[in-house]
């Protein structure tokens, strides 16, 4: 599997073949650009490293700010400044970009810092990356869970340099940049440096090592040397006195000469920070080798965590690739919190959370159980410390900025963790914040006016109560389960009687059609109030396209009357961003599982693909890609619910190291999918040898595997149709 991830995938514009059927009539509002970069990562680590050319959202590649249609170019050709770190992965305007000590390779005078560079060559494997500037040097980068290493080989030249900019962050488009507010940095020692900076209230140090003992080592402010000098401190830097400030290693170069910068990054300081480079590289010089190796085999046994089997190398591409995108983020970072005092589990980059909990974070549940656990725990401990739990947190003090996308998502990734009686949370202590929580911000209009607007948030509160009922449950305290469950059942305040949808409302990135689908607790009820299975069925066809003709996509800068008509058309958004991602299985809810296939292998084998062009939208820190994870392999996840929808595999087998058990999936009847061919339709499932009627398994079921055999063929049948998934009010 790692021989067939491309990092470069959603690197740049959308560029799909034209979509066929119903796929040609969904409507995409977001930006036509997957936002990835290709830099060196480590699974679920700390530290990213890629090249800069400041361009949004990560740092790398050539687009200006972009929040729908195709996004405009600020550079002509791949360019970069130097090397940075913590970029982001998929995400959009989220006001919070990093790439902090940017470290540039030069054989120009220091005056030079800051321009761009044309690279070529590109590489990039899961924890490696690597460029040729167009002065000659070539880079290389690797990175460990708390480290980065680069290796950069220069050409012959009298006055070849390292320099390292302390100063710069953010990007380089009007309003990206990220000024720090203090900073200090000190020569150590011959080839040893340390600093800190202090940005957004986060203090991010370095330890840095440079195997270049005949070079000098130099301090430089305002692009002017500091010969002898040693130590730089800035107490208070105002974005109108900030000058740039670094460290620089200069010297000859021989042809081929490498020369390799170690940093280690703590959020507690100096000292943490050279201890986590000694645990993450060891001592001595030349150490890219043996952790470009070990990041390498690390990626290599989380991506082995799900096999496939196709003839097929793109498909194999594509679905290796989103399996890597859904384990770069969040950053979890073990005894790093900046903020309080106490050791354990610490996170930030959770910054799409409104994305990814309903797909990212039920896959890193089960593959990966312990930091599922662990990521839990330090969702609980920032709810104690700062009194909410975060909608979106990232390496900044205060970060939680995200409070209109969403309500009461931690509470849903908990429950599932409950659920799934994964040992090492204490519950009582989880139930004491998630209860507290639902009364904060929209939580209050919830329990006055039993509605809360913008209207979504009506149903993130009811469900946030359904899910915090299932842990009062676990801790025996009825009374406290009971009131939850009847606050949960104020989900139908949301909708309209008259149409079976949501009320007029504003939405974030959306209509009302593309919330008015989502997988509640209660569907029976839900399908009722829309007038039965086949109301419910219709409006659903109607949502999805079925009939209607093909839609044109918004260009470049779209204007509004053009988004207006667009979201008129009340379409499913295809991926291209993810408010209705699970809408395709509501359809089994209401006995059409045949819907739920149509529409699924239409996504499935049209809105991705090979190349960097091959997202539909924004990535969004894994929330895309491990949808796309779960679709392929015939499972969908109603996250909090302990369930997960079962559908047509896109592949003939499959199977899921799920922590310590295994589930395999096999297929009979099976026909290698093609982008303008049907759908395959499910006759019959068997789970270990037992006959399944029902289109879903419990959490508890699929995480202890086995073996799940799926029979297909290419007309509908009755698998499906009468054994409904579960809902609250049919308990």
């Amino acid at each position: 599997m790692i021989g067939r991830v491309d990092p470069f995938i959603g690197t740049e514009v959308t560029d799909l073949p034209p979509p066929t059927g119903v796929a040609a009539s969904w409507w995409w509002p977001k930006p036509q650009v997957g936002n990835t970069h290709p830099g060196a990562t480590y699974p679920l680590g700390m530290v990213s490293a890629c090249a800069y050319s400041g361009a949004y959202p990560t740092g790398y590649g050539r687009y200006d700010l972009s929040t729908e249609g195709v996004p405009t170019t600020i550079h002509d050709s791949a360019v970069a400044s130097g090397f940075t770190h913590f970029q982001q992965s998929g995400t959009g305007a989220i006001r919070k970009y990093y790439n902090y000590f940017r470290v540039s390779p030069m054989i120009e005078p220091l005056d030079e810092l800051g321009r761009n560079w044309e690279i070529v060559d590109e590489v990039a494997e899961p924890g490696y990356y690597a460029a040729t500037l167009d002065s000659g040097i070539r880079a290389e980068l690797t990175v460990g869970p708390k480290s980065a290493v680069h290796r950069y080989t220069f050409p012959r030249h009298r006055s070849a340099r390292i320099v390292i900019d302390f100063s710069l962050g953010g990007l380089a488009i009007p309003h990206g940049e990220t000024i720090p507010l203090r900073a200090k940095l000190e020569s150590v020692a011959p080839g040893v440096a340390q600093g800190e900076i202090v940005v957004e209230g986060t203090p991010l140090a370095v330890y840095i090592e440079c195997d270049a003992p005949q070079w000098r080592q130099m301090l430089w402010y305002d692009r002017r040397l500091m010969p002898g000098g040693t130590r730089l401190d800035f107490d208070h830097i105002r974005p109108t006195t900030l000058r740039p400030f670094g460290l620089m290693w200069a010297g000859p170069s021989e042809p081929g000469q490498s020369v390799e910068v170690r940093i280690g990054f703590s959020l507690r300081g100096v000292e943490q920070a050279r201890e986590n480079l000694r645990r993450d590289c060891g001592v001595g010089p030349a150490r890219f080798p043996q952790r470009r190796d070990r990041t390498k085999k690390t990626w290599r046994r989380h991506l082995k965590s799900i096999t496939i089997d196709t003839p097929s190398a793109e498909r194999e591409t594509v679905f290796s690739t989103a399996l890597y995108h859904s384990l770069i983020k969040p950053c979890l970072a073990p005894e790093e919190s900046p903020f309080w005092p106490t050791e354990g589990p610490f996170v930030f980059d959770l910054s799409t959370m409104w994305d990814i909990y309903r797909t990212q974070l039920p896959l890193i549940t089960a593959l990966l159980p312990e930091r599922a656990v662990e990521l839990g725990t330090a969702l609980l401990t920032i709810c104690e410390e700062e009194g909410n739990f975060p909608i979106g947190y990232r390496m900044a003090r205060g970060s939680d900025r995200f409070s209109r996308q969403g309500s009461a998502l931690a509470q849903t990734f908990l429950a599932d963790l409950c659920q799934l009686g994964l040992p090492g949370i204490d519950w009582d202590w989880a139930l004491v914040h998630m209860h507290s929580d639902l009364r904060r911000t929209y939580g209050e209009d919830f329990l006055l006016r039993g509605v809360a607007h913008p209207i979504s948030h009506t149903l993130d509160i009811a469900f946030g109560y359904w899910c915090t009922a299932k842990v009062a449950a676990r801790v025996g305290d009825r009374a406290l389960a009971d009131e939850f469950t009847t606050l949960s059942a104020g989900w139908v305040n949301a909708f309209d009687d008259s149409t079976g949808l949501l009320l007029d409302s504003t939405f974030y990135e959306g209509s009302r059609y593309n919330y008015s689908f989502r997988l509640l607790h209660d569907m029976r009820n839900r399908i009722g109030l829309a007038g039965g299975d086949d109301a419910f069925v219709s409006m659903l066809d109607t949502f999805f396209g079925f009939g209607a003709v093909p839609v044109q996509q918004p260009g470049v800068r779209p204007g509004l009357e053009e988004l207006a008509n667009g979201y008129a058309l009340g379409r499913f958004e295809g991926l291209n961003n993810e408010p209705d991602m699970e809408a395709p299985w509501a359809y089994q809810y209401a006995g059409r599982p045949d819907r739920t296939a149509d529409v699924v292998h239409a996504a499935v084998q049209q809105q991705f693909g090979t190349g960097r062009g091959g997202l539909p939208g924004n990535d969004d820190s894994g929330g895309l890609s491990s949808w796309y994870v779960w679709a392929s392999l015939g499972l969908f996840p109603v996250a909090g619910q302990n369930l997960f929808l079962l559908n047509a595999p896109s592949f003939a087998e499959a199977e899921i190291r799920l922590g310590d058990d295994t589930l395999s999936i096999e297929t009979t009847g099976f026909v290698e999918p093609r982008p303008d061919g049907p759908a395959q339709y499910v006759q019959s499932v068997s789970l270990n040898g037992d006959p399944l009627e029902r289109s879903w398994l419990r959490g508890d079921e699929l995480h202890r595997g086995g073996r799940l055999r799926v029979d297909l063929g290419p007309e509908p049948g009755s698998w499906g149709v009468r054994d409904r998934p579960p809902s609250a009010s049919s308990d």
